[in-house]
């Protein structure tokens, strides 16, 4: 691990210096397949440092718990456990709260089914939350994001797949056990194309990263473009160009159609789009919203008060998110 921001050993405030063994934090984790981050950030949202590294997954389960908690440790012995609220991670998965296990993760199969909040806390003696890491970047955007200003939303995540997460009365939605959210796997296309989890026509299937690299394949644009390489070809006046522009269409329109459900479903003032797809904005927003329009009677009658924007985080609002669980939950 390296740490990437050195952070000041004190704070002034009116009645002089704190030492910053006694500043109020939280740590917040962001742990995917290839990559773990974690962060010490303070109650006004200030990431006082933050820690990266490469996830250890080929060396199994001991050695990820080892560099998670490693990696909380570091920022502990820096900031002190006298002013530490807690710790939040973030992971890719379903998760069961009450229990805090991993019940189906493609990214981390060695964590599934296993006690990783419980084990976590046992090692750290401190409070640890586990969330989803949409869930985690949605709650970012509502503390110190795009959506501060709104206590409901719902965040699309547009990467590899696509996530998503809901706050509702400034709170993560999580249903019964804790797999709400997951608008990935909205049906956008009745019987389109298959997924993995067992349905067709999913959102991610039509609207990610691999679908776009996937609709290019079939076009015949080239068997190894990836999501910027179509994005850039559709800025060109060519006929390559405009098959590039056809995939983005699609990908608005399928957005467009989940959106719609969306709206209709919780009439949220605010819905957030996020993610590595972003850049193509230009592409495939119009026909997102166009299709918004058409299909949703909900938007059409309260459009001065919705609307659908872009996060603004980027992928720090998982660690923020994450750090923010500790002060929320308590």
């Amino acid at each position: 691990m390296q740490r990437l921001a050195n952070a000041p050993v004190c704070c002034q405030n009116a009645c002089g210096i704190i030492p910053v063994h006694m500043l109020p934090y939280a740590i917040g984790v962001d742990l995917g397949g290839t990559n773990l981050r974690a962060a010490a950030v303070d109650q006004s949202g200030k990431m006082l440092d933050r820690i990266s590294g490469s996830t250890n997954f080929t060396e199994g389960r001991e050695a990820v718990l080892s560099d998670i908690v490693s990696a909380i440790e570091k920022l502990r012995e820096r900031y002190g456990a006298g002013g530490l609220a807690g710790i939040g991670v973030g992971v890719p998965g379903f998760i069961r709260m009450k229990e805090g296990y991993i019940t189906m993760s493609n990214n981390l199969p060695y964590l599934q089914n296993f006690p990783v909040r419980d084990e976590i806390s046992r090692r750290l003696g401190t409070l640890v939350i586990l969330e989803n890491d949409a869930n985690a970047a949605a709650l970012g955007e509502k503390w110190i994001g795009a959506g501060r200003d709104v206590d409901d939303l719902v965040l699309l995540t547009l990467g590899t797949g696509v996530g998503g997460g809901i706050i509702s009365g400034g709170r993560v939605m999580r249903g019964a056990v804790g797999m709400a959210g997951e608008m990935g796997h909205i049906t956008v296309v009745p019987n389109g194309n298959p997924c993995g989890c067992g349905n067709q026509g999913c959102l991610e299937k039509h609207a990610s990263a691999t679908a776009v690299r996937a609709m290019a394949r079939l076009m015949q644009l080239g068997d190894h473009l990836t999501a910027k390489d179509i994005f850039d070809l559709a800025r060109k006046e060519s006929e390559r160009g405009e098959k590039a522009r056809t995939i983005w269409r699609v990908v608005g329109e399928a957005l467009g159609i989940a959106l719609a459900t969306l709206v209709n479903t919780f009439n949220f003032p605010l819905y957030l789009l996020s993610g590595g797809m972003l850049p193509a904005w230009e592409f495939f927003a119009p026909h997102m919203m166009r299709t918004v329009e058409q299909r949703s009677f909900t938007y059409r009658a309260t459009k001065s008060d919705t609307r659908i924007a872009q996060a603004t985080l980027g992928n720090e609002a998982g660690l923020y998110g994450a750090a923010y669980l500790p002060w929320l939950e308590k």
